[in-house]
């Protein structure tokens, strides 16, 4: 019988609104600062059969992770959960992606019959190992990265299971922030259980899985249309990682091929380097992820995220490879690896659609943590995740001082990292001359310098983008690489992109992350729009006549016309004699 599509919408509104208000909860009662200002968590709401009905505010490179996370908690419960129990895990080689991200499941029922299952993953500061944050890239296998936790019950018929709460909690640094963490996500897990049963009572629990088939049914389609829109044919792209933070002398390869046959689309990764001895190593589940992310990117529907999205898209990839690499593999760091398959998966996609997507952004987040002791001995840990800038698009400025789109978290406030841990914010600002010209700017760089100020640290960083900046699009040209500095009695000092290091009292590190791609010729932007960009700091009048051929005159600031015309041909005709 078909559905009420008004109904239809208000439902598909309601488990919306479940989710988001699951991500609320965490940032309103979350204990530390990577749950309450960065935001980086993920919510869902999946059907009796594992099927992820909706995603809620939250960051998209999870998409794909739940299908897999929740796949494996079924394979090992079946219909043996009952009402109050909640299952966690992390373990990568279990359903999970990074140690640092616990996935959490509770079992919605409605007059014992089961509805579904309220999960939510959230990044937690610590989960003890070798590094404080237990993210570093240099880590070299699994068991250096921290406690790995099997599909077990956090809590058993209402009741916490003790030993395990005990067993997290003497195996992280700051067990009060992570423990605390935890109650957060077992909070929004239950007002996603109250929010669920209160829309089965008022649509009954048969009618609700009715309108679970259809949104999954909505979404598919809708996927399939946007598929259709692309040329059948077989597009390519290799983008490179700097490093896998071990081996700092060799590039890492992301390459992707694109299968469009009619409403299917298949991404095979047959090429991608073998697994890497750094902590870069990317699960499959966030590699799919990262796919199924860059078609949303192009889908011009308010769809939800669900499991009916995923049908018509697949994802193959060699085991063994970088994105699906055999245990006992590092993965702390795979978020830089999952951000360049999206920058490669966008270079395929302009090659069948060029104005559908932009020019590559900043490279995805840049991870840092300060694991700090005081003159007492009193330790405190400061995780922040640092972007971001979008690349150019047709008649698309990027975007500058932005958050990644496939992360959708923030950057924390000054006010709060001095806060939090003993460390001075002394800059934060964007950088003139970062963004890739072209006739539509790429956005600029994000500059970050903090200085130490307690006793002694550890410090972990991961960044990317130094050597292979983001490329441009339709004669744009490449943004700013990323760079890193170190401060030692005022001496300033090049760094590598990934490292693991010791921090004195009043050393400082400045981040710049890259610089976004720029869209289409430089020499064909609009003088206007350079002036602008002169006018507030963005492109300095060196640039503007370097890059876009446009000459600005001082006292007061304007374009020279004549001599910018003039420049334009020179720089045109040499560019062909170039070519020739």
């Amino acid at each position: 019988m078909p559905h009420d599509p008004v109904r239809l919408e208000l439902i598909k509104n309601a488990i919306g609104s479940v989710v988001d208000e699951m991500v609320l909860t965490i940032i309103r009662i979350a204990y530390s600062s990577i749950m309450k200002d960065t935001m980086d968590l993920s919510s869902a709401f999946c059907d009796r059969r594992g099927r992820m009905i909706a995603q809620g505010l939250s960051l998209p490179l999870h998409l794909g992770s739940v299908p897999d996370a929740m796949d494996a908690v079924i394979a090992k419960y079946g219909d043996t959960l009952e009402p109050g129990d909640i299952v966690i895990l992390n373990d990568p080689y279990q359903g999970g992606m990074h140690l640092p991200d616990i996935f959490m499941f509770k079992p919605v029922f409605v007059d014992d019959r089961l509805l579904g299952y309220a999960m939510l993953v959230a990044h937690h500061n610590d989960m003890g190992g070798r590094v404080p944050g237990s993210s570093a890239a240099d880590s070299t296998e699994i068991f250096q990265e921290g406690l790995r936790i099997p599909i077990l019950k956090l809590y058993e018929r209402g009741q916490p299971n003790q030993t395990l709460m005990d067993m997290i909690a003497i195996n992280v640094r700051i067990p009060d922030v992570v423990l605390g963490d935890l109650q957060a996500q077992v909070a929004a897990c239950r007002i996603a259980e109250r929010g669920m049963r209160e829309l089965a009572a008022r649509h009954g629990v048969d009618a609700l899985e009715g309108y679970f088939d259809e949104l999954l049914d909505y979404s598919e389609r809708e996927a399939r249309r946007t598929i259709r829109a692309i040329p059948d044919g077989v597009y390519r792209f290799v983008d490179k990682l700097d490093d896998d933070g071990v081996n700092m002398d060799q590039p890492v390869t992301i390459a992707v091929a694109v299968h469009i046959a009619g409403d299917e689309l298949t991404v095979d990764l047959t090429g991608t380097s073998p697994q890497v001895h750094g902590a870069i190593n990317s699960t499959l589940s966030f590699a799919k992820s990262a796919v199924y992310f860059a078609v949303r990117s192009i889908m011009d529907s308010d769809a939800p995220n669900n499991a009916g999205f995923f049908r018509p898209i697949h994802v193959k990839a060699p085991l063994g490879c970088l994105v699906n690499p055999r245990p006992p593999a590092a993965v702390a760091a795979r978020g830089i690896s999952g951000f360049r398959l999206i920058d490669a998966m966008f270079g395929a996609i302009a090659q069948a659609m060029p104005g559908a997507v932009r020019a590559a952004g900043e490279g995805g987040t840049t991870s840092y943590s300060f694991g700090c002791y005081d003159a007492e001995g009193r330790f405190s840990l400061f995780r922040e995740a640092v972007m971001g800038a979008w690349g150019a698009g047709l008649r698309r400025e990027g975007i500058d001082g932005v958050a990644n789109a496939a992360a959708n978290i923030s950057n924390a406030p000054i006010e709060m990292v001095e806060n939090q841990a003993p460390i001075r914010v002394e800059r934060y600002e964007l950088v003139p001359d970062s963004g890739g010209p072209g006739e539509w700017r790429g956005g600029m760089s994000v500059m970050r310098q903090l200085r130490f100020l307690g006793e002694r640290a550890t410090l972990q960083l991961r960044s990317d983008r130094r050597h292979n900046p983001p490329y441009g699009l339709m004669g744009g040209s490449h943004g700013q690489p990323s760079n890193n500095m170190l401060e030692d009695k005022g001496s300033w000092s090049q760094i590598p992109t990934k490292f693991t290091r010791a921090l004195s009292k009043g050393q400082a590190i400045r981040h710049t992350t890259a610089g976004a791609g720029g869209y289409g010729d430089p020499l064909h932007r609009d003088p206007a729009l350079v002036m602008h960009d002169v006018r507030n700091g963005k492109v300095t009048p060196e640039a503007a006549k370097r890059d876009y051929g446009v000459v600005v005159l001082a006292n007061p600031l304007r374009i020279d016309d004549s001599a910018t015309a003039q420049l334009r041909t020179r720089q045109a005709q040499h560019r062909v004699a170039a070519a020739q």
